[in-house]
């Protein structure tokens, strides 16, 4: 991946960190200069991330529901960096894919609590610390910034889903999230986005059926899956000085499927 902006002395998290998607967003911070704490909650993924990604890596073994732990990480990685500058949401599970009357109300509750509770608490207390920190002077001029904050959408939050209600439902609750954080936050030098991929090539694709990938595929203009390159490439200019005047903004990665 070529590197176009310069992310050196930056702290960044992204949770979800050991899986493909994650590790491919800390591998492109990386590539550009940033330090990055892996926050997920499979502690062996864990391992072989930080072995795979190498220097400037860190992890965090937590459950991103729990809000006693994720307040505890925050306060370790702020008190262990100086300050936090990038966070990336990137954490969630899929759920059943299922029509909603066959579905379960225990998993339906679980793909809320990950996708969409998870990402309020740890924006919560990251952006909390984020507010506290100096504002930090722009590699080549402009307004100084105290933090980008990144959240994992997907385009199902846009259009939803057959068979997919908690997952749609969740997705659309991080876009809404994002707008109401974006306004928080609009004075404190604070960018917070979304992007909103389609389905990428990554473990979560490989959960569903031939036919349910056939399905996704057909509603893709484009043809083919969202590269994990290509969402981390996004990332890497909503977390750089350059997205400066961009808040509340949600970026399409859908290959043409819903471009608004």
């Amino acid at each position: 991946m070529s590197v176009r902006y310069d992310l050196s002395g930056r702290c960044a998290i992204v949770t979800g960190g050991a899986g493909g998607l994650g590790r491919g967003i800390a591998r492109a911070l990386l590539a550009a200069g940033a330090s990055v704490e892996l926050w997920d909650q499979d502690a062996n993924a864990l391992t072989e991330a930080v072995v795979d990604l190498g220097r400037r890596v860190s992890r965090r073994q937590l459950d991103i529901r729990v809000a006693g732990a994720v307040e505890e990480a925050a306060q370790a990685a702020f008190a262990s960096h100086g300050r936090i500058d990038i966070l990336v949401n990137n954490a969630g599970v899929l759920g059943e894919v299922k029509p909603i009357w066959e579905t379960s109300p225990e998993n339906f509750q679980r793909v809320l609590q990950v996708n969409l509770f998870g990402t309020y608490l740890v924006t919560r207390s990251v952006v909390g610390l984020m507010r506290q920190q100096a504002a930090r002077a722009p590699s080549a001029g402009g307004h100084p910034l105290r933090g980008h904050v990144v959240n994992i959408a997907s385009i199902q939050g846009k259009e939803g889903m057959p068979m997919a209600s908690a997952y749609s439902a969740s997705k659309a609750g991080m876009i809404a999230l994002t707008k109401s954080v974006a306004r928080d936050t609009a004075t404190d030098g604070i960018m917070v986005t979304a992007v909103t991929p389609s389905a990428a090539e990554t473990a979560m694709a490989k959960e569903i059926s031939a036919e349910r990938r056939a399905e996704i595929m057909a509603r893709i203009p484009m043809g083919r899956f969202v590269e994990v390159d290509e969402v981390a490439r996004m990332v890497l200019w909503l977390s750089s000085d350059d997205c400066s005047f961009s808040t509340g903004g949600i970026f399409d990665l859908s290959g043409g499927r819903a471009s608004y």
